[in-house]
């Protein structure tokens, strides 16, 4: 994420993204360190700091009552605004629109505060270190709420240094080059792409400087084996020409170990969001609305009847988060998928309440057993097995397997796959047949044996996705 704005929909596909993956990895034996990697520098968060600075009044997020990302984001898009209006009076004025980009006095300010940034000027570098808290304590409120956590966070502004020294180190070498105007490139013609910015000629990086250090800091701290950036399909090209210059550098012992899990993009029904515009989901208020529906839905279907109110709002809460997290992973990370949240939280069909539902419907019938005195888990009379057990009994045996199919593909979407279809089994065999009206007690016995193991199952599998299944509904 970047510090000048509060995280949004296409954040949550990249935490939920991450999470999973991370879990899935762990659950096939792998040593797994979960980072953040933060944007905390550069043009953007000056943008942020100048429009404050300009226009704020010295407004905090304790005197407007406003989350503090919130409170940031909005002086990024106060930007915008402002940087529009200067480059329409001087196309206005005669300039053509490229010029007037580059001579907007706001986008020049913002340019000439990044320098002093990168010196270290004191009154920048203060209210950059305040803004960003405000930033980093909202950001934290948001990820506790989607329920993923991070053993490490880097940040850019520790990393981009080290890469300025590694753009220095290939200059010194004459793997790259220095411009005219003092900027500094490598030419990536001959490897089919083209040439790449690396400095500007002011001297302050871009994103491709502090990757390089980032990469470097993470495999030199942590000595991996593997390094799998969950990152967006806007930015293949990018890390195609990260791994590249790495290797140009020397570092083909690890940068072929780098991975780019790309994913698609989120999209909603009225098109592409963008934040300078203010056009985004946000992450607090879909989260908050996904909950809210799912506490209407809920109550409206009778799920909630006969809880108390902690019990329905904590209900709620798992539902909603379940919604949007199944939504989310159970499309192959690498399409573009279209974000509708009533359509997740519906009871039937491929969404994370109908999985919920049936695992708190098998513990229902457990409780009744348990009620009843049935003793089934130590009684273990032979039972005639009809078709549909053995095939959910072969369903069972099929976890394994599944998890590992996951991890070889960095695709939560498998496990999604595998939950729903062993719901949906049990769901049509239990609507079928018996299993505490049985007669046959060896038969009564096995079954609700059997259901213990599909909500068991289905609780691991869920898990792996970062959803919790309730208890009861």
């Amino acid at each position: 994420p970047n510090t000048n704005k509060p995280l949004h929909l296409g954040h949550i596909r990249n935490n939920l993204l991450g999470y999973s993956v991370a879990q899935i990895l762990k659950a096939n034996g792998n040593k797994v360190i979960k980072v953040n990697l933060v944007n905390d520098r550069g043009i953007h968060i000056c943008k942020s700091m100048l429009a404050w600075k300009l226009y704020g009044g010295g407004e905090t997020p304790a005197s407007s009552r406003m989350k503090g990302d919130h409170l940031v984001g909005k002086y990024y898009v106060e930007f915008a605004k402002h940087y529009k209006a200067q480059i329409k009076e001087l196309v206005a004025a005669g300039q053509s629109e490229e010029e007037a980009k580059k001579n907007a006095p706001i986008m020049r300010q913002a340019q000439e505060w990044l320098r002093r940034w990168e010196a270290k000027d004191p009154e920048i570098y203060s209210l950059w270190e305040t803004m960003n808290g405000w930033v980093y304590e909202g950001f934290d409120v948001t990820y506790k709420a989607l329920g993923v956590d991070f053993d490490k966070v880097y940040y850019e502004s520790q990393t981009y240094l080290l890469g300025k020294s590694l753009v220095e180190e290939g200059l010194a070498r004459g793997i790259f080059f220095r411009k005219e105007d003092g900027s500094v490139w490598i030419d990536l013609t001959a490897d089919g792409l083209d040439q790449k910015l690396l400095l500007r000629g002011d001297g302050t990086s871009v994103y491709m400087t502090q990757d390089l250090g980032t990469a470097f800091r993470r495999f030199e701290e942590n000595r991996l084996d593997e390094m799998i950036y969950v990152v967006g399909n806007e930015q293949n090209y990018h890390f195609q020409v990260l791994k590249l210059i790495l290797k140009k550098l020397g570092y083909d012992e690890w940068s072929d170990h780098i991975y780019h899990l790309s994913y698609g993009m989120v999209e909603l029904p009225e098109g592409k969001m963008k934040s300078r515009e203010g056009t985004v989901v946000d992450a607090d208020d879909l989260i908050a609305d996904m909950v809210s529906t799912a506490r209407e839905m809920s109550d409206e279907l009778g799920k909630l009847d006969g809880c108390t109110a902690q019990e329905a709002d904590a209900i709620a809460s798992m539902v909603g988060l379940g919604a949007l997290k199944y939504f989310i992973l159970k499309v192959d990370p690498k399409k573009t998928m279209l974000f509708d949240p009533r359509e997740s939280i519906d009871f039937n069909g491929n969404t994370g309440p109908f999985i919920q539902y049936t695992h708190a419907r098998i513990r229902s019938i457990l409780r009744k057993a348990e009620e009843a005195g049935i003793d089934f888990r130590t009684r273990d009379e032979a039972a005639a097995l009809l078709p549909e057990e053995i095939e959910l009994i072969k369903a069972l045996t099929e976890y394994p397997a599944t998890v590992q199919a996951a991890a070889a593909n960095f695709a939560p979407s498998i496990v999604g796959a595998y939950a729903y279809e062993l719901a949906k089994s049990f769901n049509g065999y239990y609507h079928d047949h018996s299993i505490l009206k049985e007669e046959c007690t060896a038969t009564r016995d096995m079954r609700l044996r059997l259901a213990e193991q599909v909500a068991r199952t289905i609780r691991l599998a869920m898990a792996l996705l970062g959803i919790d299944v309730p208890e009861r509904m």
